[in-house]
């Protein structure tokens, strides 16, 4: 469930309206009307603000304070936020007859509910930003507690490695560096949800991302996701090389099977995989390199993928000794199919089909 999901819009309409309600089970008579809409409508509109849905260019400057006083400023804002909407929403049910009140009194609120909507608001808000931090699906783990004794799984993971970053930071300093890495890891995170994976951990210039195994080779989704990655960076290329004067590249590589996934930690919990699998990912992302290849995928997940994404072909690069595995795995190479250009006769572009489902129907057949 993302920010930008209906889920997640629905799911914080239903608490905003819960809460909305049990406000008026707390301090008046019962659950009313007024009490459901303005809760829905005061919680929703909170959290499209501290989402950045609207005001985002006004909250990114108020992240630039000083600690002290970017918490007073954003209390502040969202006190205004709070105010103005049920102001609004008072105008609108007087309008519609639904307030008995003189218009002023409609459009006036009381002390008591703005303090109960700052309440649940600011819990709502802290929750969602430690959800944040940790991300969506491990948020939701930790919560159920499916991890808290090991689980064993089979998931595929994607290890993306920002190509020159080294040799970024060592000419522009480590500041820059994380200014490049933070718009990277930006770009990255819509393909990742829209493929439905999820971002595991961030080490350096490295992103580990993974998807339960059924679900990361359904419609081959994995490597979708590498290739929209790669599209997301390559889209904007003068903004890229305006702001940081270079257009980022990511090495990547795509395996999976059998891990150990389990929630460790005391202080700080997280959600660790363990197993042959991990090493094995890293040395074959280590491997584009010696290859001088963008993307590798072993055979242990390309022949699980009925068929690869439209535009996407597999290159044959035999079995290669990974550094720190006795035995060698079977290696494939990615890479985007440049797109023909039909004029006149299109039997060659037939022919070139043709052939494609061949070497596809033959992945298949050796995976069955």
């Amino acid at each position: 469930m993302t920010s930008g999901s209906a889920t997640f819009w629905i799911t914080m309409a239903a608490t905003s309206a819960a809460f909305g309600t049990l406000y008026g089970v707390l301090f008046t008579d019962g659950p009313t009307v007024h009490g459901v809409v303005y809760g829905t409508c005061i919680g929703v509109l909170a959290i499209a603000y501290e989402r950045g849905v609207f005001l985002a260019g006004y909250s990114r400057r108020l992240r630039r304070l000083p600690t002290l006083a970017y918490f007073a400023a954003a209390e502040v804002s969202m006190l205004l936020v709070v105010v103005a909407g049920m102001a609004a929403i008072g105008a609108v049910m007087w309008a519609i007859g639904i307030k008995e009140k003189t218009f002023l009194e409609a459009i006036t609120p009381q002390l008591p509910p703005v303090l109960f909507a700052m309440a649940v608001t600011a819990i709502i808000v802290s929750v969602l930003r430690v959800r944040d931090l940790i991300g969506s699906q491990t948020f939701a783990h930790l919560l159920l507690g499916r991890y808290h004794r090991p689980v064993s799984e089979e998931r595929v993971f994607l290890f993306l490695d920002l190509v020159g970053s080294t040799a970024y930071a060592e000419k522009h300093g480590d500041l820059a560096a994380q200014e490049l890495l933070k718009a990277v890891f930006a770009t990255i995170a819509e393909p990742v949800r829209r493929y439905r994976g999820q971002v595991d951990d961030y080490v350096g210039d490295q992103v580990i991302i993974s998807w339960p195994l059924v679900r990361g080779i359904e419609k081959g989704r994995c490597v979708a996701c590498v290739f929209a990655i790669r599209r997301a960076l390559g889209e904007d290329r003068d903004r890229w090389i305006a702001r940081f004067g270079m257009l980022p590249e990511m090495r990547a590589a795509l395996h999976g099977g059998s891990v150990v996934t389990a929630e460790v930690g005391v202080d700080r919990h997280k959600i660790a995989y363990f197993g042959d699998v991990m090493n094995a990912t890293a040395r074959l992302e280590g491997l584009c390199r010696e290859t001088e290849r963008s993307v590798l995928i072993s055979e242990a997940v390309l022949a699980r993928i009925p068929v690869l994404p439209d535009g996407i072909e597999a290159e044959a690069l035999g079995r290669h000794r990974l550094r720190g595995r006795s035995g060698a795995m079977e290696v494939h190479a990615l890479s985007e199919r440049p797109k023909l250009t039909v004029i006149g006769d299109t039997r060659l572009v037939r022919e070139v089909e043709a052939d494609r489902k061949v070497t596809v129907l033959g992945r298949a057949a050796r995976s069955g």
